[in-house]
């Protein structure tokens, strides 16, 4: 929202609220004050910390100004209710504009219901008791003041009653009299002791009462219900203020009476659409998060909580096909069975979008949960009508059930909301209980997903090399650049553990260049110390990286900031990255070729190729799965030998070299060597490590295990 929005929406609102001041004011100059407070609204509706306090001060400040007519309020409101959520398009992602802006209407009645409140009792209350102290005169002095007072006492817009000290009403005026629907004889009849209380009173009204007619105190202000004469209920502001004799003791008291019946109306409509959905009318995330907060902030004892966190399965497919409407309709009746299958106190909540959860306060175990979400599963199995059509949803549910002291309010959800994902993966329509131990490897994977890209910024990875020999002399022709994160809560993590979760994230391609980079620096080094005998250095690409559209490009880049050959960098994948249809990937890859990099088909064997396929491929080496080393070790090889050979002449006949992988024993080396494999990698040679145990290598200038196949 831009200032120029702001300044329209000011004078939108100057428009609507122009005229029911009291106060005239000119439009123009209006709209300026008003501009200041749409500055404040949407400023804390886009605030990262959302504080609806910021209404209340709104409202404060408007009553300061003076906007206090009739209409003034319900024309702000309503034009605040119904455009400024429409205007706020740069809300952080996630964040619920509309409900910020229901709070923060809220807040401001509030604001503007109190200040306005506060401003009017106080004028009127200084009013009376400048009234009172002139009736005391007017006994003394002159029967004139007598009548002055008896006018204001009369003319008052809000209800004043007089009563002695034991609670009989001796004097009410017309404004008290409308109020209530009773005669001045009827009220001059009552006792405030017997006809003003209401069941609902809270204990402490009548002990402040009680202080007041004792003389402890000389006042006091609350907000109080009434029944009327024909057994309606009002609510009304009460000031009750004790006067006194000449000698200081306690004479009569008197009351005053604002109807705000109106406004808490208002107010408990605005307070209702700030804990409830709009469109399911169920309870929201706000009203979730205070029940939990109200669960966990008494004692714990041997108390338990529950939550089920459902989501739709296939929610969005409904959306999409039949549209917004057909799925506002599903998640109306999706409510409505959600509803009927809990009980009195369970609360069932829409947290957004297809998501929903059920809080049970107090369960007797595990099975009480279970039961529930058997319940809900078999309510959702029940085709839903919409429209002409009848859909078939299921929910994927999460379980959590614990004892109170064992867990708080942010874990039960993420807890919660963890385990629906599982039962997402576990197959959909379905429910499952939450595990401690695997919610924990849960979490583990998406701290590393979400701060990966941080970590990359922190320097937390870090490669290192593991030796590519040549299988006849056993000498070092490259090196294979493997990725590690230090990470500072869970130690060295190879890339089994995080390299699944960058590709899902897409964090892949950032890691994937900052390797390439690194790899590629260390490969010039590398070319600095040892000139011809610098190794070759091979990286592994995923198969997100191929769809990158930048790839060619930032490895051009990158090689010529490094001043090396192409030929020094080797670029390796797996089958499954040329998998499909697609005929990106394989252009990617020949525009690589071209430049002069080393392409290689890594873990050959594990996938689907054909070996005729080979032929289309713009790749340099065939990296032989390590199964295939595991085959020659066994006491009988020669079918194993067979297929490695015949592959490796495949292979050279298209003019590809061979490299064999996972070798760890002599007679694996031997073996590999005798079908005509050109190079090898494994324990064997020489396991992962620094670029520093390379450098120690090439110094040596020698092959790297002896005849028998020992390691030096």
């Amino acid at each position: 929202m831009t200032h120029v929005d702001h300044e329209e929406f000011a004078w939108r609102w100057a428009e609507a609220i122009v005229g029911t001041s009291y106060v005239p004011i000119e439009r123009r100059v209006l709209a300026s004050r008003l501009l200041g407070l749409t500055h404040q609204l949407v400023e804390a509706a886009l605030a990262v910390e959302f504080d609806p306090s910021v209404g209340r001060q709104v409202g404060v400040d408007m009553v300061a100004a003076h906007f206090t007519g009739t209409e003034t309020l319900r024309e702000t409101l309503a034009l605040i209710a119904e455009e400024l959520p429409g205007l706020l398009d740069s809300a952080p992602p996630g964040v619920d504009a509309a409900g910020r802006v229901a709070q923060l209407v809220a807040s401001m009645a509030a604001g503007y219901a109190g200040a306005l409140r506060e401003r009017s009792l106080d004028e009127q209350d200084a009013i009376y008791r400048a009234g009172l102290r002139a009736r005391r005169q007017a006994e003394q002095a002159l029967a004139a003041s007598e009548a002055k007072f008896r006018a204001m006492f009369t003319e008052a817009a809000i209800g004043i009653a007089i009563a002695d000290l034991e609670g009989n009403i001796t004097d009410a005026n017309s404004a008290m009299q409308r109020m209530f629907g009773y005669t001045y004889d009827e009220f001059t009849q009552l006792n405030i002791l017997s006809a003003m209380v209401h069941p609902e009173d809270a204990a402490s009204v009548w002990e402040t009462y009680e202080e007041l007619i004792r003389g402890k105190r000389d006042h006091f202000r609350m907000e109080k219900r009434y029944y009327r004469s024909d057994g309606g209920e009002i609510w009304t502001h009460l000031s009750v203020s004790l006067v006194r004799d000449e000698a200081g003791a306690p004479a009569y008291q008197v009351a005053l009476l604002e109807d705000i019946s109106e406004r808490r109306r208002l107010q408990n409509k605005l307070e209702y659409q700030a804990y409830h959905d709009p469109l399911t009318a169920l309870a929201n995330r706000q009203m979730v998060t205070e029940r939990l907060g109200q669960i966990f902030a008494g004692p714990a004892g041997h108390r338990r909580v529950g939550l089920c966190f459902l989501d739709l399965d296939g929610f969005k497919v409904v959306n999409d096909s039949l549209g917004h409407d057909a799925g506002d309709q599903l998640l109306k009746t999706v409510a409505s069975r959600l509803t009927r299958c809990c009980s009195a106190g369970q609360l069932v909540a829409r947290m957004g979008g297809d998501e929903f959860v059920i809080v049970v306060e107090d369960t007797a175990g595990a099975a009480d949960m279970a039961a529930l979400a058997d319940k809900v599963l078999a309510a959702m199995a029940e085709p839903i009508r919409v429209g002409d059509h009848e859909l078939n949803v299921t929910t994927s549910i999460g379980v959590v059930e614990l004892a109170v002291a064992d867990t708080n309010p942010e874990d039960l959800l993420q807890a919660a909301d963890i385990t629906m994902y599982r039962a997402k993966r576990d197959g959909k329509a379905r429910y499952v209980m939450y595990d401690r131990n695997r919610n924990e490897r849960e979490v583990a994977r998406f701290t590393l997903s979400a701060t990966m890209l941080a970590a990359v910024e922190r320097g937390e990875f870090f490669l290192e090399y593991q030796p590519l020999v040549g299988l006849a002399d056993r000498v070092l022709r490259g090196v294979e650049a493997l990725v590690r994160w230090r990470h500072p809560t869970f130690g060295v993590l190879g890339p089994e553990r995080f390299i699944d979760l960058a590709a899902e994230s897409g964090s892949i391609v950032q890691l994937g260049r900052w390797v390439l980079a690194r790899a590629c620096e260390q490969a010039r080094a590398w070319h600095d110390a040892f000139g011809a005998a610098a190794p070759f250095v091979s990286v592994n690409l995923a198969p997100r990286q191929l769809h990158e559209p930048a790839l060619v490009d930032d490895v051009a880049k990158i090689l010529l900031d490094n001043r090396l050959d192409p030929s020094s960098l080797q670029l390796e994948l797996t089958e499954q990255a040329l998998m499909g249809d697609e005929a990106g990937p394989l252009t990617v890859l020949t525009k690589l070729h071209d430049l002069g990099v080393r392409i290689a088909l890594d873990d050959f064997g594990t996938g689907y190729w054909n070996l005729p396929d080979l032929r289309r491929l713009p790749i340099t080496e065939l990296k032989l799965a390590g199964s295939f080393a595991v085959g020659l070790q066994s006491p009988s090889p020669l079918a194993d030998q067979r297929i490695v050979a015949a592959l490796v002449d495949v292979a050279h006949a298209l003019g590809l070299t061979v490299t064999a992988e996972g070798i760890e024993t002599p007679t694996q080396l031997e073996r590999f060597r005798a079908v005509g494999c050109d190079t090898g990698q494994g324990a064997l040679f020489a396991p992962p490590g620094a670029a520093e145990e390379i450098d120690a290598l090439l110094r040596a200038a020698s092959p790297l295990c002896d005849v028998s196949g020992e390691s030096l």
